[in-house]
Formats: C-alpha cells, structure tokens, sequence
C-alpha cells in the first residue's frame, strides 16, 4: 500500500500513526471543540475499521480501551486502517455527563444535521467524517450511574458478519438486539456499514476484567479481519454463550437491598437474586426470577425505591417453563438504553 489515507483534510501515510483533530465548534467561551482522532494507517492493503467510545461522556471504560488498543498496534505491521476515537462526546466527557449541555443523546441524534443541534451537529461530523470512511466499526459502552455490565457484544440480528465477528471477540455473552432508530448502529448500518457494540463495567469507573476483554477482542476482532496477527494462546477462550431476550427484576418495595447473586451468575427459573428490607422494620420482600439465563447486569445501589431496577437476566437456549402474560410482555419488548432503565 502506498497511497496515503486521508480524513479531515489530513494525509497519513502507509506505516505511520497521526492525531487529526476535527472540528466540532465553538462553546459559549468561543473556544473551538474538536473530535479527536488517532488514525493506523497499514503498509498493506486491509479494511478499513472504526473504534469509538464515549458517545455516552460518563462512559469512560471505552475511552480506556481505545487507549490501550493504540499502544499495541504498530501500523508498520498493520494491513487497513484502523480509525480510532477515544472521546466522541467530548463535551459530555469534560463534565463527567452522559449527555450534551443541551440535554441531548448523542446516541439518538443520527444521521444528524450539519446545522442542526449540537448533537445532531456532532452525530452528523462523526457520520460524514468517520463511518462514511470504515467498512466496520465497533462502538465501546458501559452501564449507567450505579449500575454494572458484564462484557457482552450486543450484534444485529440476521447479520451474519457480526455474527462471525462476535465470534472472534469471544465476550462472555452475545445478544442479537433489534436496532434502535436515530442510534449510530441502525444509521451506519443504512450506510452499509455493519457494527458490534461493546458493552462492560460502569460508568465513571473503570474495572480491569471490562478493559482486559475489550482490548483483546477488538484485537482478535481485527485478527479475524485479517489487519494484523497475534501469537497463538497457549490456553482456550471460552465460547460466549448467546442471548436474544431479557428482562430486569424491580425491586418488590423500598428499602435496603442485598443481592445473592451478581453479573456473570447463571441462574434457573424460581432463584431467589435479592431481598428488599424495610430499614426501620423487619419486613422483607424475596425477588425471584421467572426465567432462567445469566445475569449481564446488576444495580450497585444499597438503598432503592419501589420499582427501581436491580438485577438484569438473559434467557439463554430454549424455555421448557410457562410464563404468565406480564413477564412474556417484558421479555418480547426491546431491549433497552441504560437511560432508559430506571
């Protein structure tokens, strides 16, 4: 390859590593905001790869593991382009928020407009500047404000590309999601540009399982994209087990909660996860759960309300028990956004 690679009117070229700092706009102090982006540039031909994180700016397990990934590739060795973006949301970032000063989700302004929102602004830049350059991208994410994800890939269904490349990341848990409209994945993938979503750990902290399995499945991910090898393992990963449904249990009333069990647990139908006490009484309430699978996600919160979310189930392989109408409900509707699980 000795054509160089060009993005935001910046040529790299084969072999080299450059920072291109794209702009974004002006805040209130008239200082300029860009997005920052570090580009691999391989000396062979390859595809073409994105990594981002920190759509969400609270989000910053992602932004770890971009890091990382850069100071393990060498682009003398790399076949393709790798398009890194360690902070999307930069203005989320700085204020430790998962939204724009406006309010907005990112993740829910695409396409985007180029004088549009602040967000729809951003989403539009990231669009044109980013996925319109990659043939695949993978996005990184974590939970919400006092919640916790184990490691999962989260893949379009009926997407046998994903499928394959999910695979190779090897997480702990696949899950076939339907897309979300005006979300990155559904918008790049009109654009013919197919996507993983790395979900793991928390927000504002980081844990040294999410950024571990991170790093090497984007690594093993563009191993199978044949951009670059890795030594043979001396020991086997283990096979993600797949999910296609999920439910969260609620807390039964408000008090002071214990779990039982946490993410990464497999757990059967009729399980007792956690107990809700009153904190001035001895009353306390079990919750159970109807449906077996793995837990991908747990509340970190001590003290909840009536309602409050505390413990998220996948149901893994076929059900051989009957479920009543309420909970076959939850399990059909859509998967949702960590903003959207309260």
């Amino acid at each position: 390859m000795d054509e160089p690679f060009e993005i935001g009117g910046a040529r790299v070229a084969p072999g080299r590593m450059a920072a291109i700092d794209i702009p974004v706009g002006r805040v209130s102090s008239n200082h300029l905001v860009t997005l920052p982006v570090r580009i691999l540039h391989g000396t062979s031909p390859g595809p073409v790869l994105f990594v981002s994180a920190g759509v969400h700016g609270d989000e910053i397990t992602g932004v770890a593991i971009v890091r990382r990934l850069i100071e393990r590739i060498d682009p003398r060795k790399l076949a393709g382009t790798l398009i890194a973006v360690p902070i999307v949301n930069i203005f989320g970032f700085v204020a430790n928020s998962r939204y724009l000063p406006d309010r907005r989700d990112l993740n829910r302004s695409f396409p985007g407009a180029e004088h549009g929102s602040l967000a729809a602004r951003l989403a539009w830049i990231f669009r044109k500047e980013i996925v319109a350059r990659a043939e695949f991208g993978i996005d990184l994410h974590s939970a919400a404000l006092n919640r916790y994800n184990l490691p999962q890939v989260r893949i379009s269904p009926d997407s046998d590309r994903a499928h394959a490349l999910a695979l190779a990341f090897s997480p702990p848990v696949i899950i076939a999601s339907p897309l979300r409209e005006k979300s990155m994945r559904a918008v790049a993938l009109d654009q013919g540009v197919e996507m993983l979503v790395y979900e793991a750990g928390e927000a504002l902290r980081f844990d040294e399982f999410s950024l571990r399995v991170g790093v090497n499945g984007i690594l093993r991910v563009m191993a199978a994209m044949e951009m670059l090898q890795l030594k043979e393992r001396e020991e086997e990963i283990a096979e993600p087990v797949f999910a296609t449904r999920s439910l969260w249990l609620r807390a039964p009333r408000g008090g002071i909660v214990s779990l039982h069990a946490e993410a990464g647990d497999v757990v059967t139908a009729g399980d007792v996860l956690a107990s809700v006490a009153n904190p001035v009484g001895e009353e306390e309430a079990a919750v159970a759960t109807p449906i077996g699978g793995i837990i991908i996600g747990h509340s970190r919160l001590g003290v909840v309300n009536q309602g409050d979310a505390l413990i998220h189930v996948a149901e893994l392989g076929e059900r051989t028990e009957d479920l009543d109408e309420a909970t076959e409900a939850r399990l059909a509707g859509a998967m949702l956004d960590e903003d959207e699980v309260i």
